[in-house]
């Protein structure tokens, strides 16, 4: 099963994410299927960019997102 959720990136103390497409059984850092987009939570205004439409996409294929990422995506207009 493909789950959406954040990849863990950066350094101690200032973490960085990639929203990420992988199977739900793999670890978080594993390779992933795909890229969607990142998550900067540190930085000023908390930037975000996410491909919406890929994400649709992968959501009407059975991927499922995580609790942190569905609210992401709805803060960003997709339907989860």
């Amino acid at each position: 099963m493909l789950a959406i959720r954040l990849k863990r990136m950066g350094n101690k103390h200032r973490p960085f994410y990639r929203i990420v497409v992988s199977e739900n059984d793999k670890r978080p850092r594993a390779r992933a299927v795909e890229e969607l987009g990142y998550y900067h939570p540190v930085a000023p205004g908390k930037p975000v960019q996410i491909d919406t439409e890929r994400a649709q996409y992968w959501i009407s294929k059975g991927a499922r997102p995580s609790d942190t990422v569905a609210g992401i995506l709805r803060k960003q207009g997709v339907k989860a």
